[in-house]
């Protein structure tokens, strides 16, 4: 007579006992590292997208900066520097002071790898200081400011009537100089 063995919940006697090999769980997080990595990168937004989403809150910024000085009678300038740019608002008491009692017009902090690259008002090229100032009283001075993040370039231009705009990309041409 044979013997048979009981179920005890376990494989079936003599049958070896079967888990994942070392090589198994490796090929999984393989594939699931580079499932991680597409995903990432679809949904990481573009240099171009995001120099375009920055340059149209700088434009909103800039026009709410223009917009706030004529509607309290009170001078508002925007200066920027390498990581960011800010607002001041001019008062006789305090003289010029950061703007931090309104959330849209506090300090930002550019992204990663953007460089607000240049000012022009009117035909000068800001060399010093990257400031512009809003009068209450009179008109603003056209200006531009270009920005750059990777290969992308944008610019904002404001108008003595007060219309900022976010101009398209311009192409490059082979004969024309890289900018900087």
């Amino acid at each position: 007579m044979a013997h048979r063995s009981r179920w005890t919940g376990n494989s079936a006697a003599g049958a070896p006992e079967r888990g994942f090999t070392l090589i198994e769980l490796l090929v999984v997080l393989v594939i699931m590292g580079l499932f991680v990595g597409l995903v990432s990168a679809i949904t990481r937004p573009d240099d171009r997208a995001l120099l375009r989403l920055e340059t149209d809150r700088l434009a909103e910024l800039l026009e709410l900066a223009a917009t706030e000085s004529h509607l309290t009678g009170k001078s508002i300038t925007w200066t920027a520097d390498d990581s960011g740019y800010r607002f001041w608002r001019f008062s006789q008491d305090t003289d010029w002071s950061e703007i931090r009692d309104d959330d849209s017009l506090r300090a930002r902090t550019l992204p990663h790898g953007m460089r607000i690259t240049s000012l022009r008002v009117e035909t000068t090229l800001a060399q010093d200081k990257k400031r512009l100032e809003f009068n209450p009283y009179g008109t603003t001075l056209a200006f531009s400011i270009e920005t750059s993040l990777g290969d992308a370039y944008g610019t904002v231009e404001g108008s003595p009537i007060g219309e900022m705009r976010v101009l398209p990309e311009a192409r490059k041409t082979n004969d024309e100089m890289p900018r900087p």
